[in-house]
């Protein structure tokens, strides 16, 4: 054989082997494709049916693509609905992936540590996924990666510190996620990084100063996180920064001058936040900016003058800051401008010339500041406007004609302010208005008829003006009226009928005018009305009928100062109104007399004597009937009964904080109870959810069955109201205040943010972000609460229904609040302490069972209960058993029954965790003597636990924790 020829067989078989290896290379990716494939959900596999075993996977399965040799390099399956996880794809099969895109599916579980194997990955995006785990720190063994995109997948726990190894990543997206604690300083070795979106978290601490080791970053999302503290000088330094998004977020301190330097810098949210300060003038150098919001802040100090040099600023929001001084001069000429918020601050300027024209503004508030001038003419070139608010300033003069040109105007809000002359008709070509408040002004006149042109008018406020004359009817052919309020003006004559036809009108406010004549029956047919007040005109005749139909909404009524006569209507708004100055009213209301026979009832016929006395000839029948069983039990139940009703009485004023809580702001807030306010049910009642028009927000609870007073009812409303009042403690729910009339009665609370212990121990995201810590603080508050009410009160109280769905925790799920004291009895200590037992089962000592009473140590075992469920996160109805059952369970390790979601985030279990488990297990004793004292188990909590304890953790049992 030739040397050519031997050359040539050596080449064939060259190719060969790497054809074989090739061909096997491929089979090895097409099986765990298809391994991968076959464990996903059913409803996932028809859209990869293309995967067919045996065919070329490089040119027709979908989403797959490979290189020269035939070996994967791109697996892209990006929004086809696949159910399944990542467990039993192999990733050591795939060397060469460059690619791995599986963003928008329905994916779930653990990311597989073998993840770090693709070790030519490019790029990998999870996105939109539902993981719910903590990062691998593998993901970090991926040192080839320019983009990692992990937003959206419910990822829990901390950012690896181990995320410092990508240095050659461009862009890092972990934002929308369940992600906690610090921002690692290894973040600040990404030194090529581009893109940083950590945003929607629950980040937490300062934000490093290694960050600015980032000096190509151009884009920073560090948004609605916790994040603290000033911002590190560093920062500003990042010359390439053109968007910067720390928005929602307890950041403080001052803008450093140093921003001048990011002329790059485009946009700049700061809003919800707790800066301080006056911003820097530097700040005119930033030649780039087009949108900057800085809204509810604490910055003061006049405003850039020169913000909009660049003619580029599309939005400026400041509101809600301490900004003093004008308006900035630039803005007079920033044609850019989309929208401008300045409302709440303390701005002085004439309005008069500040502002220009802007082409493309949407939306301008300058509310709650200290204008003065006139409306310009200019304002009518202002095309696109949608939503025009000056109120609360000092602005004079009329309303310019030219506001009847902005016919993309849905909200025009000038009230509060020196405004006179009349409405301009031209206003009526404005007929995409919703809104129309001009109230608390000086304009006279009336109301001009076009307004009928305003087909699209939801509220409108004339309110304390100087309007006069008959009321303009066309407001009648506004149908899609919500609000319309004429309060504190000089009309007279009578109210227009056409009203009757507002059907979807909920408040009507005419009080304080001239108006005469009766009450139209029309408006007692409006089915959405819910507030109506007349007051304070000269409206004669009797309240019409109809408003005792299906005026369901109706719960805000009032009628005084008036001249009105005959029965009130039998609803609930009118036995809680004012009806002074109305001497012809009558009605089994307090402060009206009763009505008599001269009288008509509520459907307008006499009573007649023959139906009286058929009546009482019934009555006196029934009396003898039962007159004896009754007067028996009235003798007993007196004396009880009337110590009661003195509770409920004096119970009515309780109040906190000087906070005045009527029972008419109850209703409104909840809209008579409306299901969408509904937080939570018991056996007693229904717990709503109710803001105040004071900003104030409580928890209403709802009695059942008051209306009525059914004995076990009322027995537990007596014994709730009597326990919270005598109970002042930082772990007990304040009771603000009690109502109580014939259909409703009602507790009014703190309300608290965090939401009952049981719904957050069964929420993933929940139970995660309740972390070793704040569990040991919950347990901590629920003992105190217990030794205060077996040992600091006057009268010991014992509980009897302690369980996680009777303790309520604040916002951050760091202090607790026992709720639901329907079943506390008062001990008293010259008598057995022992009283009838209610509780919830699974929490209940095992003694009732026998005695079917309960006292103080009945509370300590469901404490002991509530505390196991508490470190193990669910209900430890199975570990009881086995322990009364199974000796061999003691040899359970102490790791084993703690709450794996908190446990295998890779954290150290805290001391505590173990001296809280230690305990619950004393107080679940059989023998109750046995069982430590709330006082005792309050004092133990804040011991030291000892050190054999934490030295032998990995090999704790539970038979060591209850023999120690």
């Amino acid at each position: 054989m030739s040397e050519r020829d031997s050359t040539t067989l050596l080449l064939a078989l060259l190719l060969s082997v790497a054809s074989f290896a090739s061909v096997a290379a491929g089979d090895g990716e097409a099986k765990a494709l298809l391994n991968w494939r076959d464990s996903f959900n059913d409803k996932s596999k028809p859209t990869l049916s293309s995967w067919i075993n045996h065919t070329n996977l490089c040119r027709n399965w979908k989403g797959i693509s490979c290189d020269k040799s035939m070996s994967v390099i791109n697996i892209s399956l990006p929004n086809l609905n696949l159910q399944g996880t990542l467990y039993s794809l192999n990733f050591a099969a795939f060397p060469n992936l460059l690619y791995f895109d599986i963003s928008w599916n329905q994916l779930y579980g653990n990311i597989p540590h073998e993840i770090g194997n693709l070790s030519s990955l490019l790029m990998l995006n999870l996105s939109n996924n539902s993981f719910r785990s903590p990062i691998p720190p593998e993901t970090c063994n991926l040192t080839t990666l320019y983009r990692l995109d992990l937003t959206t997948c419910k990822f829990t726990g901390q950012i690896p510190h181990e995320i410092g190894n990508l240095r050659n990543l461009k862009v890092l997206w972990l934002g929308y996620n369940s992600l906690s604690g610090s921002i690692p300083e290894e973040i600040g070795m990404l030194s090529n990084l581009l893109e940083l979106h950590l945003g929607s978290n629950s980040l937490s601490g300062r934000i490093p100063s290694s960050i600015g080791n980032l000096t190509m970053l151009q884009q920073l999302f560090l948004q609605e996180n916790k994040l603290a503290g000033a911002i590190p000088n560093e920062l500003w330094k990042l010359y390439y920064l053109n968007n910067i998004q720390l928005y929602d977020n307890r950041v403080s301190g001052p803008i450093s001058p140093s921003i001048g330097n990011m002329t790059n810098l485009a946009k700049l949210y700061l809003y919800n936040n707790s800066f301080n300060g006056q911003l820097p003038q530097e700040m005119n150098n930033l030649t780039s900016l087009r949108d900057i919001r800085l809204s509810d802040n604490h910055f003061s100090g006049p405003l850039p003058q020169q913000i909009c040099q660049s003619g580029m600023l599309a939005n400026l929001s400041a509101d809600h800051n301490h900004f003093t001084g004008p308006i900035p001069t630039s803005l007079k000429d920033c044609s850019s401008l989309k929208r401008l918020s300045l409302d709440n601050n303390q701005i002085i300027d004439n309005i008069t010339d500040a502002l220009g024209v802007y082409p493309y503004l949407d939306f301008i508030d300058l509310s709650g500041n200290q204008l003065y001038g006139y409306l310009s003419s200019r304002w009518g070139k202002c095309q696109n406007l949608t939503q025009l608010i000056i109120h609360n300033n000092k602005l004079s003069g009329d309303i310019p004609p030219e506001l009847g040109e902005i016919t993309k105007l849905g909200l025009l809000n000038l009230s509060s302010n020196h405004l006179s002359g009349k409405i301009p008709k031209e206003l009526g070509n404005l007929t995409k208005l919703m809104k129309l408040s001009l109230s608390h002004n000086n304009f006279s006149g009336n109301v001009p008829s076009n307004i009928r042109s305003l087909s699209q008018l939801e509220i409108l406020e004339l309110a304390a003006n100087n309007f006069n004359g008959s009321v303009t009817r066309e407001l009648g052919e506004l149908k899609g009226l919500r609000v319309l309020n004429l309060s504190k003006n000089k009309f007279d004559e009578s109210i227009p009928l056409e009203f009757g036809e507002l059907q979807e009108l909920e408040q009507l406010d005419l009080s304080d005018n001239l108006l005469i004549g009766t009450i139209p029956s029309s408006l007692g047919m409006l089915p959405k009305l819910q507030l109506l007040n007349l007051s304070h005109n000269n409206l004669t005749g009797t309240i019409p009928s109809s408003f005792s139909g299906s005026m369901s909404a109706l719960f805000d009524v009032d009628i005084s100062y008036n001249q009105l006569e005959g029965p009130i209507p039998i609803k609930p708004a009118f036995h809680n109104f004012d009806a002074l100055k109305n001497n012809g009213l009558c009605g089994n209301v307090t402060g009206l007399s009763s009505c008599d026979n001269s009288q008509t009832n509520r459907h307008g016929h006499k009573i007649s004597i023959k139906y009286w006395i058929i009546f009482l000839l019934l009555a006196i029948l029934l009396l003898v009937l039962i007159g004896g069983s009754f007067i028996f039990y009235r003798m007993v139940t007196k004396a009880k009964n009337k110590d009661e009703e003195a509770l409920l009485e004096d119970v009515f004023f309780v109040r906190i904080l000087e906070k005045e809580i009527l029972y008419k702001d109850v209703i409104k807030a909840t809209e008579e109870f409306d299901d969408k306010y509904l937080i939570g049910k018991g056996s007693q009642g229904s717990v709503y959810r109710a803001e105040l028009p004071t900003g104030d927000i409580f928890a209403v609870k709802k009695l059942h069955s008051i209306s009525s007073w059914e004995m076990s009812s009322r027995k537990a409303l007596i014994s709730e109201i009597q326990a919270l009042k005598e109970i002042k403690h930082r772990n007990i729910v304040k009771l603000y205040g009690f109502f109580s009339n014939a259909q409703f009665s009602i507790l009014v609370f703190e309300f608290l943010e965090g939401g009952r212990l049981d719904n957050i121990l069964k929420n993933e995201e929940q139970a995660i972000e309740f972390n070793w810590k704040k569990r040991v603080n919950v347990v901590k508050g629920v003992a105190n609460a217990l030794s205060h009410m077996h040992r600091g009160c006057s009268t010991p109280i014992v509980h009897r229904d302690i369980s996680s769905k009777n303790v309520l925790l604040s916002s951050e799920y760091e202090e607790a609040h026992i709720i639901d004291f329907g079943t506390a009895k008062f001990l008293n200590p010259n008598l057995s302490n022992m009283t009838w037992f209610l509780g919830t089962v699974g929490y209940v000592a095992p003694e009732i069972a026998f005695t079917m009473k309960a006292n103080e140590k009945c509370d300590v075992y469901s404490f002991g209960v509530l505390t196991l469920e508490i470190i193990m996160g669910k209900h430890p109805r199975e570990l009881i058993l086995s322990l009364a059952e199974n000796s061999t369970t003691k040899d359970l390790l102490l790791k084993e029954i703690l709450d794996p979601r908190l446990y295998t985030l890779r954290k150290p279990v805290p001391r505590e965790v173990i001296l809280v488990a230690k305990i619950a297990f004393s107080c679940l004793n059989e023998n109750p003597q046995s069982r430590p004292t709330m006082e005792q188990v309050s004092i133990e909590l804040v011991r030291t636990p000892e050190s054999h304890l934490l030295d032998q953790f990995y090999t704790l049992t539970i038979g060591q924790l209850m023999r120690d």
